[in-house]
C-alpha cells in the first residue's frame, strides 16, 4: 500500500489549471502541497465563456464570493440557450427555441410532453408551456428580484453564468496564491520518466529539476505530458462532429440595458454562431467546417451575419479545433484536464463543466503513491461516460436537423456518425417520448433535455414519429387545458416579480442609481454574503 499523496503538481494555468488548483486546495486543506507551473511565454486568449447550472454550486464550494465574481469577471446570468434557425417548421420557415434550465413537470402522472403532443397548446411552443424562463427571456428578466424573497413565486431558480474566461482565471490565480498554492512561472523543457514510465520530474528552464508525485496536465491542445511524454493516443471525434474551425470576435452591445439572460446559438451556412452577453461586451464567434467553408468565406459569412453590430474593420481571430479526447484521461501518475484531456465543440457550454467534473471525480478517486489501477480505471470510466454523454447530445442536434438549404446541413444530418446507443434511442423516440430509462449517462443532459430539443426542433411536426407516438392513457384534454390556464397565471406572476437583468447586475456591482428600491437583490445578497462562511472542507 502506497503512502498518502503529499503533493500535486499542475502544469498549465488558465481556467483549467487554476480551477483545479483552487478546488484541490480547498478540498484537501493543508495535507497536500499544491504547485502550479505556468509558462510566462504563452499568451492568454480573451473570450466570453458560458457555463452550466452547476457553476454557482462550484463557486460556493471553493469559497469564492459571488458578488466579487460578478464584478471581476464581467459576468451575467444565464438561464438557458436560445437555438436560432437550426430547423424549419412544416411550412419551411426557420424556427427558434429556448432550451432552459428547468425541467418539464408531470401531469396526471406522465410528462406534459405527452399532453403537448396529443393536444397542442395554441400559439405556445413546448418550452413556453412549462418554463417561466421562456417568458422571462422575452422580458430581459434575471433569476432574482429586488422584492421580498419570501414572496418569490419561483424561490429556487436554476442559473449559470456568462463570464470572461481570462478574468476568471486571473481571479482564481489571486485566490489560489493567497491560499498558499505555490505558483511557478517557468517553462517545462523536458519530462523525466522513471523505469516504470511514470513521470518522475519536470525539467524547468529556470528552476531546473522539479520532482512530482501526481501531475495534472492542463497544457491545452498540445498535451505536453499526457500525449507528448506519455504517448497516450488521441481519440478523434471528427467522424461524429464535423466542425473543426472557429473564429472569435468581441463586439459592443447594441443596447447595453437589454441584456439577454441566455446564450444564443444561430445556425449559419456551414456551422453556427455563438453570442455570449457579458456585462460590458458580447463575445461572439463562428464554429464551422473547413470542408464546407474556407477561412475567408467563413469570415465574410460571419461578418455579414453580425451586420452593423460588428465594428468597422473587424478581423475575427481564427482558432483551429481538434475535436476528440485522450483515449484515457488518467495514465500512470498523470491526469489530463481541460483541453489536454479533450475538446468537444462548445455548443452546450460544457468546457468548464468538464474541468469541474474531472476535479470532483479525482477527489472521489484520490490515489496513494501506488496510483492504484482500480482507482484509475474508475476515474477513466467516469470520464468516458461524461464525454460520451456530451458527444451524443451534441450529435443529436445535427442528426435531427432538417435544413435543406446547404450541403453542410445535409451532410451533418446524413454523413456524420452517431453511436449505436443514440441511434437506438432515436429509433425508439419515434414511438414514445424520451424517459429516464433511455440514457446510460445523464449527469448533465437528462431525458427532459432531449425531449425539449425534439419539440423545439419541431421534429414530431415534421414526420419524425408523427401519429405513431404512443400516448399514455393518463393524457386528458381537460387536465391539459386546466394546466395551461394555471401555468399562464403562474408565469405572469413570476415575470412580474423577477428583476430586470441589467439592473440586477448593476446592483451586484454596486452601481444602481441613487434612490433605487433595494440596492442589492435580496436572494443574491443572502447567497453571496454567506458563501465563504458556510463552505466546508469536503475531503
Amino acid at each position: 500500500m502506497g503512502q498518502p499523496l503529499s503533493s500535486i503538481t499542475i502544469v498549465g494555468g488558465g481556467t483549467a489549471g487554476w480551477l483545479a488548483a483552487v478546488y484541490l486546495r480547498r478540498a484537501c486543506a493543508e495535507r497536500i502541497r499544491i504547485t502550479l507551473i505556468e509558462s510566462p511565454n504563452i499568451p492568454t486568449v480573451g473570450v466570453g465563456e458560458a457555463t452550466v447550472p452547476q457553476m454557482p454550486f462550484t463557486l460556493r464550494q471553493i469559497g469564492l464570493d459571488e458578488r466579487t465574481f460578478f464584478r471581476r469577471c464581467d459576468a451575467t446570468f444565464k438561464t438557458g440557450v436560445m437555438f436560432r434557425n437550426w430547423n424549419t417548421d412544416r411550412s419551411g420557415k426557420l424556427v427558434s427555441y429556448l432550451n432552459p434550465f428547468s425541467n418539464a413537470p408531470s401531469l396526471d402522472g406522465v410528462s406534459i410532453g405527452n399532453h403537448f403532443h396529443a393536444f397542442g397548446a395554441g400559439k405556445r411552443d413546448y418550452v413556453s408551456c412549462y418554463s417561466p424562463y421562456a417568458h422571462m427571456a422575452k422580458a430581459f428578466k434575471g433569476p432574482f428580484s429586488f422584492k421580498d424573497p419570501k414572496a418569490d413565486p419561483m424561490p429556487k431558480p436554476a442559473y449559470a453564468y456568462h463570464l470572461n474566461a481570462v478574468a476568471f482565471a486571473k481571479l482564481l490565480a489571486e485566490v489560489g496564491t493567497e491560499r498558499g498554492i505555490e505558483h511557478i512561472l517557468d517553462d517545462v523543457d523536458d519530462v523525466e520518466l522513471d523505469e516504470r514510465g511514470y513521470v518522475a520530474a519536470l525539467q524547468l528552464r529556470e528552476r531546473g529539476r522539479h520532482p512530482v508525485e501526481l501531475v495534472i496536465d492542463c497544457t491545452g491542445f498540445r498535451g505536453r505530458i499526457i500525449r507528448e511524454a506519455l504517448d497516450e493516443p488521441f481519440e478523434d471525434y471528427s467522424d461524429y462532429l464535423g466542425n473543426d474551425r472557429a473564429m472569435a470576435l468581441q463586439i459592443p452591445h447594441t443596447n447595453p440595458e437589454k441584456l439577454p439572460p441566455f446564450t444564443s446559438s444561430t445556425a449559419l451556412g456551414a456551422g453556427w454562431s455563438w453570442s455570449v452577453p457579458l456585462f460590458n461586451r458580447v463575445g461572439t464567434g463562428y464554429v464551422f467546417s473547413s470542408a464546407h467553408r474556407t477561412d475567408d468565406e467563413a469570415r465574410d459569412e460571419f461578418l455579414a451575419h453580425l451586420g452593423a453590430a460588428a465594428p468597422p474593420g473587424s478581423e475575427p481571430r481564427v482558432i483551429p479545433m481538434r475535436i476528440g479526447r485522450s483515449r484515457r484521461a488518467w495514465v500512470k501518475n498523470c491526469i489530463a484536464m481541460g483541453l489536454s484531456g479533450g475538446f468537444i465543440e462548445p455548443l452546450e457550454s460544457t468546457a468548464i463543466h468538464m474541468i469541474d467534473q474531472s476535479i470532483r471525480m479525482l477527489l472521489f478517486n484520490m490515489p496513494s503513491t501506488d496510483y492504484e489501477a482500480p482507482v484509475r480505471r474508475r476515474f477513466n470510466r467516469l470520464v468516458d461516460d461524461l464525454y460520451g454523454e456530451v458527444r451524443d447530445f451534441i450529435c443529436m442536434h445535427y442528426r435531427m436537423g432538417n435544413r435543406e438549404d446547404s450541403a453542410y446541413w445535409i451532410d451533418a444530418r446524413t454523413e456524420l456518425k452517431i453511436t449505436d446507443r443514440l441511434a437506438e434511442n432515436l429509433e425508439l423516440w419515434q414511438y414514445q417520448l424520451p424517459t429516464q430509462h433511455d440514457l446510460e449517462s445523464a449527469q448533465l443532459f437528462t431525458h427532459d433535455t432531449y425531449q425539449t430539443v425534439l419539440f423545439g426542433k419541431r421534429c414530431y411536426e415534421n414526420g419524425y414519429g408523427a401519429e405513431r407516438l404512443n400516448t399514455p392513457r393518463e393524457v386528458r384534454a381537460g387536465s391539459w387545458k386546466a394546466y395551461l390556464r394555471d401555468a399562464d397565471i403562474r408565469f405572469a406572476k413570476i415575470v412580474d416579480y423577477k428583476g430586470d437583468h441589467h439592473r440586477l447586475l448593476m446592483a451586484l456591482r454596486g452601481k444602481l442609481e441613487p434612490g433605487a428600491a433595494r440596492k442589492t437583490p435580496a436572494v443574491v445578497a443572502a447567497r453571496t454574503g454567506s458563501c465563504l462562511k458556510e463552505t466546508p472542507v469536503l475531503f
